[in-house]
């Protein structure tokens, strides 16, 4: 059978898309991808810029035809000789027309406005109302004139419709990967010794359904790392939690009399010890013996 590996940047990336694009209002199916972000509309005429775009589109598209041949070929089972290569799918950027390009613009334009929402707003988000993403527009060349093709977090038409949060949902493979992270980082051996480990899990995957979708494909390509920071975040947070509580327990069996915790009971035993070596050390050293 095929290998299916779900904790890669290119399927997550895919499946982030695919959630962000549910939330969205689109003029047609084939406008839901894009090329290139910008924060300007200026910038699409920039000649960077569009180059850019010309290699990303070029690059998806020889991806796609690799894919395509690939999966023919496993599919019938072909010879390891006839197995397709990637160099033999690619395809020059400057093939690509222009006029064929998508831009995703970041923007807060079709955002409403919240005052009041932040006390003290220091960003442009702060103003409008809270989004589960960052907003954007798709603008692509409709009939030779450029023009607004998706438009995120809207439900209904680009005229009558109006702005929404909730009409979208994450995709089951991206759930599917957010469970197979928390499960394969708390099999670390840091990490699967805790009592509470589930918790940490439990934790880990409620804050990654949270902060999932604020992954920002214009600053970084590797939400892998977003992601891990996020789930080490959550278990350190359980294991102060634990720890604060644990010294809690232990200083209210110590105040009746009773036993604390082993681990308590080892770090006392572990400064005795420090202390009667750094005391056994000074009296030799006092009586005149080399210590070094």
């Amino acid at each position: 059978m095929k290998k299916q590996n779900y904790l890669n940047n290119k399927d997550m990336l895919k499946e982030i898309h695919k959630s962000k694009i549910s939330y969205c209002y689109s003029l047609d199916e084939e406008y839901t991808r894009f090329d290139a972000i910008v924060d300007d509309l200026k910038d699409i005429k920039d000649p960077a810029v569009i180059q850019a775009a010309k290699e990303s589109r070029a690059s998806q598209l020889s991806q796609i035809a690799y894919e395509e041949a690939y999966d023919y070929w496993f599919r019938t089972g072909g010879k390891q000789a006839h197995k397709p290569k990637q160099i033999n799918y690619k395809i020059d950027p400057d093939t690509i027309d222009e006029s064929t390009l998508i831009y995703r613009l970041m923007t807060f334009n079709h955002i409403p406005e919240e005052p009041g929402r932040k006390s003290k707003p220091k960003t442009i988000g702060d103003k409008h109302a809270k989004c589960n993403f960052p907003p954007f527009q798709h603008y692509a060349y409709v009939n030779g004139k450029l023009d607004e093709v998706v438009r995120s977090h809207w439900i209904g038409g680009k005229d009558n419709g109006h702005f929404s949060v909730d009409h979208g949902k994450v995709t089951n493979n991206l759930a599917k990967m957010y469970i197979k992270l928390c499960e394969r980082y708390s099999m670390r051996s840091n990490w699967r010794g805790y009592t509470y480990v589930d918790e940490m899990r439990s934790l880990a995957l409620l804050q990654l359904s949270q902060i999932g979708l604020q992954f920002n494909e214009h600053k970084s390509q590797n939400p892998f790392a977003y992601y891990t920071v996020a789930v080490t975040n959550s278990f350190t947070r359980v294991l102060n939690l634990e720890k604060r509580n644990q010294n809690i327990r232990d200083d209210l069996l110590q105040q009746a009399g009773q036993s604390p915790s082993f681990s308590r009971q080892l770090d006392h035993e572990m400064a005795e010890r420090a202390k009667w070596d750094a005391e056994a050390d000074q009296a030799r050293k006092d009586a005149g013996f080399n210590i070094g």
